[in-house]
């Protein structure tokens, strides 16, 4: 009983790891959104928000299962994330948007990196909810990074 539990300790902390991004994620998209007014480029920030908000929603479920209590905070990675988010912001959308896909990167390398930690049954939650989602909003930040280059 003890491997198990120490398992799914294992489980809910690295779960909590992959929260604590998205919602950093979640406050640096609120960041610069307060401070973007360009009408289609907010339609794309506020969709990439709302796939990190279902992503919070699904790990915090999913650790709550576990057992486990979900992070509330989006810890110290999280702080920093939005203190550059939010000198971004505030100096140009050019910034905001490389700052965002600076965190669309992390959080598509921790995803990847630390995917192999999880049981079978949580790989496989991250590897077809989760990393899909991730993929996404990392594409369109890297297609809006790209567009402000040309």
């Amino acid at each position: 009983m003890a491997i198990a539990d120490t398992r799914s300790n294992k489980n809910v902390d690295q779960l909590n790891s992959f929260l604590r991004g998205e919602r950093s994620a979640v406050e640096a998209y609120g960041k610069a959104l307060q401070k973007i007014e360009d009408s289609p480029l907010r339609a794309q920030l506020h969709s990439c928000l709302e796939s990190h908000q279902k992503r919070v929603e699904a790990l915090s479920a999913r650790i709550s299962a576990l057992g486990g209590v979900a992070s509330d905070t989006s810890g110290a990675w999280g702080t920093f994330t939005n203190v550059i988010a939010a000198g971004a912001a505030a100096f140009s959308e050019k910034a905001a948007i490389a700052a965002l896909e600076s965190g669309e990167d992390h959080g598509l390398a921790d995803y990847k990196r630390d995917l192999a930690t999880l049981s079978a049954d949580l790989r496989g939650l991250v590897f077809s909810e989760l990393l899909p989602a991730q993929e996404f909003t990392h594409a369109r930040m890297s297609e809006l990074k790209r567009a402000f280059k040309d």
